[in-house]
């Protein structure tokens, strides 16, 4: 697809929040390096802040925009099509549009919501749970049906299945059953909302989101801890789990989420003890890189746990973009014949869990080494709501897509 040049090569797979970072702020720090960005979509699709787009308190100009335009501005050549193979041997991606060779390999392609779990090789099953149910995690037109579908409600029992952790940004899920619950309250349709959790409470954010459930929506919410789904029956709208079985008449179902189906080309899988797959990447801590091939690493949602403390880093855009800052910097050094010194990040989320008057919490996580050389995470919870964390939320996000987004 693209003859070799007489410059090394960085390829990033993937052009989401941790792609997209990665080719910016490699143009800065290895200006001599070319930077080539593969992605399969067309437009560039933002996940955060999508939840508040479901019911309009955001229009859609928030959450797309062009790959040409920040491609031009920073000088990194975009290209969209397939990517079908990765052969790590001969240091090429091969792509629907042919072969590209690389220096570097960055994937940043986030996750892949599987069913299997629920229904085997039932695709039947899957299918119906796609076509009608889908969880809207993963850009895509499941975003659009989804909202569709709360708009066109007109009353029932609405469930909404969580993953077993780790999953796409642990908050998500209780945001999204807030905003939706002031959207049925507002327009007086009679709606329930019932959240499958398998965890035994709400988290990250506990205090908040439980305030939100009783203060604000008590009337329809109803929250279930421990509630690890057992058996989906989507034709005959049945949630069979550890808590109970529940009928439905609409439903959010969110599979397991694994990492990206490109993780799993690269070979890039972790196992366990007993050679099982973990389903995420196995890479080290803080440089992200694959502990047989340095200089291909894996950032974003599909990175696997990196610490005993805490296990996997939250699969959220901030991580994914703070991941792409820090692996341009490491490629930086080792074009130089450096050794790649590591960074620690952070983590940030804002959570809307009231859309009139509007009313965010908000999440930080900070990382540091602890005294056994393992990374150690503290996680500090807001749980007051209040009108200023949105605006916080709105400045934080700006910042974000003028920084790797907007051309």
């Amino acid at each position: 697809m693209m003859a070799k040049g007489t410059r090394r090569r960085v390829v990033v797979l993937g052009a989401g929040w941790g792609g997209l970072t990665t080719a910016r702020h490699l143009r800065e720090t290895a200006p001599e390096l070319e930077v080539v960005v593969l992605e399969r979509n067309p437009i560039f699709w933002s996940c955060p802040l999508s939840n508040k787009w479901l019911i309009d308190v955001v229009d859609t100009e928030f959450l797309l925009h062009s790959y040409a335009e920040p491609a031009r501005k920073y000088g990194y050549t975009f290209v969209q099509t397939e990517v079908i193979h990765i052969e790590r041997d001969k240091k090429r991606v091969l792509t629907a549009k042919g072969y590209v060779d690389y220096d570097w390999l960055v994937v940043s392609a986030g996750i892949k919501v599987t069913y299997e779990p629920w229904f085997g090789n039932d695709q039947r099953a899957i299918d119906h749970v796609q076509a009608n149910y889908s969880s809207a995690y993963v850009p895509s037109a499941e975003h659009l049906g989804l909202k569709r579908r709360i708009k066109e409600f007109k009353g029932g029992t609405i469930v909404m299945t969580l993953p077993p952790p780790p999953h796409r940004c642990p908050p998500s899920p209780y945001e999204r059953a807030c905003l939706m619950a002031a959207h049925f309250q507002k327009n007086r349709i009679p709606a329930k909302i019932v959240i499958l959790d398998p965890k035994p409470r709400i988290a990250p954010i506990g205090l908040g989101y439980k305030q939100a459930f009783e203060e604000l929506y008590s009337k329809t919410i109803t929250y279930v801890p421990n509630a690890g789904v057992k058996e989906i029956d989507p034709f005959n709208r049945v949630a069979k789990t550890a808590a109970g079985d529940f009928k439905f008449d609409d439903a959010i179902l969110m599979g397991h989420h694994q990492a990206a189906e490109l993780t799993w080309k690269l070979g890039a899988i972790g196992r366990t003890a007993d050679g099982k797959p973990t389903n995420w990447a196995a890479v080290h801590p803080q440089l992200y890189n694959l502990k047989d091939d340095p200089q291909v690493y894996v950032i974003g949602d599909s990175v696997g746990a990196v610490s005993p403390q805490f296990g996997h880093y939250p699969k959220a855009g901030h991580v994914a973009n703070r991941q792409g800052r820090s692996v341009a910097q490491y490629i930086a050094q080792q074009a130089k014949g450096q050794a790649p010194t590591p960074l620690l990040i952070d983590n940030l989320c804002y959570m809307l869990v009231n859309p009139d008057p509007l009313e965010a919490i908000n999440v930080q996580f900070d990382y540091k080494i602890g005294p056994e050389g393992h990374l150690i995470q503290t996680q500090i919870d807001d749980n007051e709501r209040r009108l200023s964390l949105w605006k916080e939320d709105l400045r934080w996000y700006g910042l974000m897509m003028d920084e790797f987004a907007r051309g």
